[in-house]
Formats: C-alpha cells, structure tokens, sequence
C-alpha cells in the first residue's frame, strides 16, 4: 500500500530526480510536472496527497499555480519550495494558505518532514499519544488508587482530563480504556468525599478552597493590592471545558490556574450563592431570609446575586464599588461592551454567563442539540465554538487592552449520566436528578450519599425530618412511575447537583493581559 501520491512541480524537474527516487523508495507515488499549467491540468484529473510547488518558474509562477491549484483542489496540502528568502514572497505564499516552505537545496530528510507533518500527521499523533497514555497508565492507576487528600484528587482530575484531551483527536481504542479509568476513579472520589465531606464542614480549616472562599481568597486579595477586578462566572462549567476555552484566548493572556471545590448540593441555587454570599447555604437563609428561596419557592433561586455580593462586602467592613451583570444571550454581553467605559468607575465588576448552563439543558430537551453534542468532546467542541463566536470572546478581547486583574471561574460542573437508582418520594420532592431533598424520602443507601442531619452540612433544613441524598459517578435518580420513559429521557444528558470530580473540582483562573 502506497504512502501516498505526490504531485512535484519544477521547470528544473530532471535535476530532482535523486529526491523522487528517495521518495519512491519509500513507498510515495510521485508525479511530475515542469510547468504550472500542466500541473493545474493533472490536478484536475488526480487526486493528490501533497503538492510540492516550485515558486520560481517561466510561465506561471509558483504563486499563480499555487492559487489556480487552490480554485481545483482547496483542501490538498501544497508545500512551497523555492531559492528566494525574500519576506514579501513568504508572506504572499502563506497569505495563500501554504502548508510548508522549503527553502532550496532541499534534503531528503526536509521532504520527509514535511510529508509527515501533512500526510502521516494523524497517524503518528494517534500511535505516539496512545502510546504515552499505555505507558502512564499504571502512574495514574496509582494516583487514583493513592489519593486521599484534596489537593491528591485535584492532581488525579488534571491528569484524567489532560488524557482526555490528548486522546479525543486519536483514531486508537485508548479512549475507551480512560473512560473506564475515569469512572473507577470518580467512584473512589465518590468514597473520598463521603468520608471527608462532614469534616470540612465542622472544620473549615481543614477543607480545601470552596465556594463560600473565592471572594475571601481569590477576590478582596487582588483588590488589595490596589488592582482593578473583573469577575466572569461561567454558570456550569466544567474544567475541560476551560481547558479548551483557554486555547482560544491563549495569546492574549497568561494564566494562573486552580481548582478549587465546588460545596453541595452541586447546583446554582447553593454553590452561587455561597460564592457571592462568602456564606454556606443555611447561614444564608439565617442571616438574610429575604434573599434566599427555598427550593419549593416558584422564585428565581438566584434573583439575589448583586445584593449577596454586597453583603458580603460590607460584613468584612469593605469600601469597594461594583457592578453586576448576568447574561443569557450574546446581544446583552453586546449591550454591556457599548458602556465598557463605564465600568472602569468600578473597583470590581462581576459578570455572570448563563450560556453554557442553557446549552446543557437544551441538550436535555432537544434531539438537535443532543445530536450535535454526543459525547463530552463534542461538548467541548460546541462551547469552543460558541466561545469563538460570541460577544463574550469580544468582551475578553476588549479586557486584554485594559490592566484589570479578570477571574475565570463557575460555580458547578456536570457529568453525563448513565446509570439510573430509584428513588421515592412525595409530590414535594425536588425536581433534579442528582440530589433530593424531602422528609418521606425511600431509597437504598448503599447506592447515594446521605446528609441526614443538613444543619452539620450548612444546608437549610424546611422541617425537622428533612434528608439530603446525593446521586455520584454516572448515576441519576429515577421514579419508578413512568420508569422506562423516565429512564430513557434522561439518561445520557448532563446533570449537575451530585458528587463526581466533573461537578465538584471545578477551575478558578486568574488571568493578566500579555499586551501590558
């Protein structure tokens, strides 16, 4: 089987014949041509690999050729060669969306090179990324298996989601093997929580960064050195998501990335709301009745974010100014960078953006949606894109031309569920499918986390008798009414409210413009 059919365009062709030879010795089908017209006219009727394109010739140049070529076959990779090192010719060829440029006398080698980085690229990315995650598997089976602390299963995530995104792009059957991986890895995460969460509770000191914390030790620091900070709360978003997001905007910003833990429930109306409140759940509603609503209230659960901001600025005796904005479309983000000006009065300006929490209930609810985002790459895929596309990529642009100090980060993230565990409970009982609360709540308690008690987890507790139970992995609740239909519904959609390392080890990033 042939490696590939080349296509060499040279008035000086015969002088290459040592490098066809080299070429056809290695398995390539390579066609010849001395002059751009006839080049164009084989183009035409073959198909090619790879086109090398001599820049200097009689008759058509190598630039003509080379866009003649691009109006017959556009997606063919063609390399210029050419003695000229002129700057105006390689900014003219790569304007044209070259592949390569050799520089003439070319080696073998050189050739080589580039047919691998064009033709074989794919291939050779896929061998050499499997082989590297074959090789780290029993290193990362062995942090799993050791982790035991906070900062052991964020080190564990970073590694399954670094694999993740080394492998999506791989034609190999590595991918299944990390997916098994990951789900032993989020049932022992599953363990770790269930064994350290009440700790955290009762002793603050002891429980890694969360989300009553970021203001504390993320925010109010940089504002006390005097910076200017703009806070962007992406509602629901997980940290392979970031990861993709952070290449898009890589050459305007350094970044300074963590993680921190996302408090329980793993849902907006909770873990929001301590972010801006600095307040764990049931202190909230303690302290500030009028600005929680429980979950049996028809309110909007998060209608009080500006007003918890300000509480928590002035229980820590605070001058600072702030604006709040939340966002569910990209002609509103469009409205706020009309007034950008405005907001450099503010010594913080909090943005929230509802996007990506909206996409993943639409995929809920839609098949076309559900189609376009069939697995968690291509979840990634559409917020990339959607990213790339919006007024929110815009408002970044705009903030790497100031000095603010931004912060990245979210408030949960989400799993894909799988497997459903019944569940059963009164008409009262809430609606999400990774935690429920409720007093008549009937379930196995080998299959969830309970919270028996919600004031030791800071949770408001409506009555006496009330439960917390809490979904892990890839497991969702399900009422044995309707179960099939329910079942199949839900199963394989993104949910959000339980306990897996995809909700809970969530990013905070701090990012400082390159161009200052």
């Amino acid at each position: 089987m042939k490696n590939g059919t080349l296509l060499w365009i040279d008035d000086e062709i015969e002088l290459l014949k040592p490098h066809i030879l080299f070429l056809k010795g290695r398995d390539y089908d390579v066609h010849t041509a001395n002059n751009g017209r006839d080049a164009v006219e084989m183009c035409r009727t073959t198909a090619y690999d790879l086109i090398l394109l001599d820049e200097n010739m009689p008759g058509l140049s190598g630039l003509q050729t080379l866009n003649l070529i691009k109006e017959v076959s556009p997606t063919t990779p063609i390399v210029m060669v050419t003695k000229s090192e002129e700057e105006d010719i390689m900014n003219q060829a790569i304007g044209a969306k070259i592949a390569d440029y050799l520089i003439k006398p070319v080696n073998p080698n050189q050739i080589l090179l580039t047919l691998k980085k064009n033709i074989h690229k794919k291939e050779i990315v896929t061998e050499v990324t499997n082989t590297g995650y074959q090789q780290n598997f029993g290193k990362l089976t062995a942090l799993i298996n050791d982790a035991d602390t906070a900062e052991g299963w964020k080190e564990v995530y970073r590694n399954l989601v670094y694999w993740e995104l080394e492998l999506e792009h791989t034609d190999g059957n590595m991918i299944e093997m990390l997916r098994m991986q990951s789900q032993d890895a989020d049932k022992s995460f599953a363990r770790f929580i269930c064994r350290n969460y009440d700790t955290w509770m009762q002793k603050p000191e002891e429980r890694p960064l969360m989300s009553p914390d970021i203001f504390k030790k993320k925010v109010f620091p940089v504002l006390d050195k005097g910076e200017k900070v703009f806070l962007i709360v992406f509602d629901n978003f997980r940290y392979d998501q970031w990861r993709v997001i952070s290449q898009e905007i890589a050459d305007l910003f350094t970044f300074e990335e963590d993680l921190y833990y996302s408090i329980l429930p793993t849902a907006t109306q909770y873990a929001r709301n301590a972010i801006f409140s600095g307040l764990m759940p049931n202190k909230i509603a303690q302290m500030f009745p009028d600005l929680w609503v429980d979950e049996d209230e028809e309110e909007g659960k998060n209608l009080n974010e500006a007003p918890l901001i300000q509480t928590q600025i002035d229980r820590y005796r605070r001058k600072d100014t702030f604006s709040y904005n939340k966002f569910n479309e990209s002609s509103s983000v469009e409205k706020l960078l009309n007034r950008f000006n405005e907001l450099e009065r503010n010594d913080l300006n909090v943005v929230v953006i509802n996007f990506i929490d909206l996409l993943s209930h639409m995929r809920t609810e839609s098949k076309t949606i559900r189609e376009l985002t069939g697995d968690e790459a291509a979840y990634r895929s559409l917020t990339a894109s959607w990213f790339r596309h919006s007024a929110v990529g815009e408002l970044l642009r705009r903030l790497a031309e100031t000095d603010y100090h931004i912060i990245i980060t979210t408030d949960h993230g989400s799993i894909r569920v799988k497997n459903p565990i019944k569940v059963v409970g009164d008409k009262n009982v809430n609606t999400n499918l990774r935690y429920k609360i409720g007093k008549t709540l009937a379930y196995n308690p080998r299959e969830v986390y309970e919270i028996k008690d919600p004031r030791r987890a800071f949770l408001p507790s409506p009555n006496l008798s009330t439960a917390y139970i809490f979904a892990w992995g890839e497991n969702f609740f399900a009422y044995p009414n309707n179960y099939n239909y329910y079942v199949t519904y839900y199963r394989d959609t993104f949910q959000h409210g339980g306990i897996s390392m995809e909700e809970m080890i969530i990013p905070v990033v701090s990012l400082k413009s390159k161009k200052k």
